[in-house]
């Protein structure tokens, strides 16, 4: 993931180790100490799936992460989402160093609020030293869906490249690009997208949209464009590397993300929609999760309801209409990402959290 990477190489007074229990493609950072996951790991998953009851890692994992943090003389154990840290509760308790867990937005959904992990939670939230959350609406869930103290719990922003900025013109031509980049899954609220693409081109009839991403449901939105007669219009492209991602930026208008709650599940602030917005691409998204926190509703971008296609249609179809706030937006977009997720902000900001426990140990 992106966003964990940019955070661990971006250290700037730590020396940050890795550790992982699995490893799949590349990774730009410290080379990880990969602890192989017990053979016996489906007899936890097993017991989960019977009793309700998170399983837990094993003990010999448990001594091979020890044998590491000794090894490399660890100060702080950070880990990353707590859905993950549940499960590596034997290690919490173990761990000769403070221990941090970090939320994300996905974690927070799941099982992680139901009455079976209660327990679970509590030890976690009573034995991690600080809760660091990626917004605050993701903050407010944890401490109330989740339980946490909210004494505890502390934000730490994600991180922004340092990504050039391109002075966004309308199209003389009249070909508006929109673009939305995204897992496909049902909290992107990329049905809603196609729905309100339909009624914009109603409008500006030569438009295109590309959805860059992967996911479970692909077969289903591709769909979804047949059945509103827009599938000339609209392209998926997968998921796109980083480069080919800011090329694809580049030459489009607008960025579309009108996120939805599904299930729970709910958005933190989209890593892409930053990346957008530093940009230049004004945004048309939602009041959904932390998006609020980042897109000034009708100065960086429009915020329109969930599950409102006309609603997000008409924000589209005003920002195409007038050259003039469409300019505002897109250079007050960049501007404003920029000085709340700069690297040199946030990194900042991480470092003295660790300082913090570290000291207070």
């Amino acid at each position: 993931m992106l966003h964990i990477s940019r955070h661990v190489t971006g250290l700037t007074t730590f020396d940050p180790v890795i550790l992982a229990q699995k490893q799949e493609g590349s990774w730009p950072g410290p080379t990880p100490h990969v602890i192989p996951r017990s053979p016996l790991r489906f007899l936890s998953r097993a017991w989960e799936k019977s009793s309700g009851q998170p399983w837990q890692i094993s003990q010999g994992e448990v001594d091979r992460f020890l044998a590491i943090l000794k090894k490399t003389d660890a100060q702080l154990l950070h880990i990353f989402f707590g859905n993950i840290a549940i499960h590596l509760l034997p290690l919490i308790r173990q761990s000769p160093v403070p221990v941090i867990t970090s939320f994300h937005g996905s974690d927070i959904a799941g099982s992680m609020p139901t009455p079976a992990y209660a327990k679970a939670r509590r030890e976690l939230f009573t034995r991690c030293s600080v809760i660091p959350c990626r917004s605050e609406q993701l903050a407010r869930g944890v401490e109330l869906l989740l339980g946490c103290p909210e004494q505890k719990i502390r934000l730490m922003r994600t991180i922004l490249p340092d990504l050039p900025f391109s002075r966004r013109q309308p199209p003389t031509d009249g070909v508006w690009r929109l673009v939305q980049a995204a897992r496909l899954v049902a909290k992107k609220g990329i049905a809603t997208s196609l729905q309100a693409f339909a009624l914009f081109l109603k409008d500006f009839p030569n438009s295109t949209f590309t959805i860059a991403g992967e996911g479970p449901l692909e077969e289903e939105l591709r769909a979804e464009a047949v059945r509103l007669g827009i599938d000339s219009r609209v392209e998926f492209v997968g998921f796109l590397p980083q480069e080919e991602l800011q090329g694809l930026f580049a030459v489009s208008h607008i960025f579309l993300h009108p996120s939805e709650t599904a299930g729970g599940d709910v958005e933190g602030i989209p890593n892409a929609m930053l990346e957008a917005m530093a940009g230049g691409l004004p945004v048309v998204a939602t009041r959904h999760g932390g998006i609020p926190e980042v897109v000034v509703d009708e100065e960086s971008g429009f915020l329109c309801p969930e599950r409102d296609p006309q609603q997000v249609a008409s924000a589209l179809i005003r920002l195409a209409s007038d050259s003039t706030l469409y300019q505002q937006m897109s250079e007050f977009a960049s501007v404003s990402v920029r000085e709340q997720f700069s690297a040199e902000c946030q990194i900042a900001a991480i470092e003295d959290i660790y300082r913090q426990v570290i000291l207070a140990k």
